[in-house]
């Protein structure tokens, strides 16, 4: 189900009160958008709401306007849908959120009441990098790349028949999926597949971008990881298996300092883990298909073929 929040976002920078009218905005979509800001942005319910709200609803929206003007998201979220839908058998309902957020991330997933929630922030979209949104300026056509990743990890949280640790782990807290909580108690391991087989996904679903965009890297970026790639793989397998915030932050996340990713000497690009990871799952669906892979544990998804770091067959396709 496609779920278009851009009208009522509109309707907020057009009121005589703009801080007023997005808290109403917020109140109307509260469990997705208190969701969203807890994983993504900061507690809602803290002292630096009406900061960031502020400079949200006051920035300058021009690039914004141009985008909604030339290219019909809406359009683009239902195919990228129905493309996920046929290659991954949905089995379960995914809501996709268009929406404007705050400056966060460009996309995400969600589980909302046992509901799988992929999102996308326009603001990041436009084409053009704006420091009053803290819009990145990312092509309009990345859109169904960041859609069809953000999907895939919904399938693996909510499937019936998904084998994944993650999917018992939203299940236990109530039908909500927490980047910290969850994250937490998941392995290694485990957040390296879900990362990877969304990287493969996006691959399958909008081909033709350049391989570091799928990992959302920049070149040089993607190529120090690729030189790195022997010791990054020696580096990470004693703790695959391992479960902590700090190895998922380590591995998968941005913002970390150069000491909390240092291994061997070495300082580890960020979010190296989504490299690795879509190599791990690479043997697993040449064998069996994505939607087996999707809804496979962690186990079989990096035994299957005898698929090791940089041992792959299909390797070529990350070179």
């Amino acid at each position: 189900m496609i779920v278009n929040l851009i009208p009522d976002f509109l309707a907020v920078l057009q009121a005589p009160d703009r801080m007023a009218a997005y808290r109403a905005y917020f109140d109307r979509h509260r469990a997705l958008l208190s969701a969203y800001w807890d994983n993504y942005v900061l507690d809602p319910a803290g002292p630096h709401f009406d900061d960031v709200v502020r400079s949200t609803v006051l920035a300058d929206r021009s690039d914004l306007f141009t985008l909604l003007a030339r290219t019909d998201v809406v359009a683009l979220a239902e195919r990228t849908l129905e493309q996920v839908r046929d290659l991954l058998a949905l089995d379960v309902e995914v809501d996709v959120v268009l929406m404007v957020g705050v400056g966060a991330a460009n996309a995400g997933e969600l589980v909302v009441d046992g509901r799988g929630v992929a999102f996308v922030c326009l603001e990041h979209f436009t084409g053009v990098a704006n420091p009053d949104t803290q819009g990145l300026g990312l092509d309009p056509e990345l859109i169904p790349l960041w859609l069809a990743h953000e999907i895939t990890h919904t399938v693996r949280y909510t499937s019936p028949l998904s084998r994944s640790d993650l999917r018992p782990l939203v299940e236990e807290a109530g039908g909500y999926y927490s980047y910290w909580e969850t994250g937490r108690l998941a392995s290694l391991r485990e957040h390296l597949v879900n990362e990877g087989l969304a990287v493969q996904v996006s691959r399958a679903i909008s081909p033709g971008h350049a391989t570091w965009e799928y990992l959302g890297f920049a070149r040089k970026q993607y190529a120090r990881v690729r030189e790195l790639e022997p010791m990054l793989a020696r580096a990470i397998e004693p703790d695959l298996d391992r479960t902590g915030l700090g190895l998922r932050l380590r591995w998968l996340s941005g913002g970390m300092s150069d000491e909390a990713r240092t291994v061997e000497r070495t300082i580890i690009p960020e979010r190296a883990g989504y490299f690795l990871g879509a190599r791990l799952v690479e043997a697993a669906i040449a064998a069996h298909g994505f939607a087996w892979a999707v809804r496979a544990t962690a186990w079989e998804l990096s035994a299957n073929g005898g698929a090791r770091f940089g041992q792959t067959e299909t390797a070529a396709q990350f070179a």
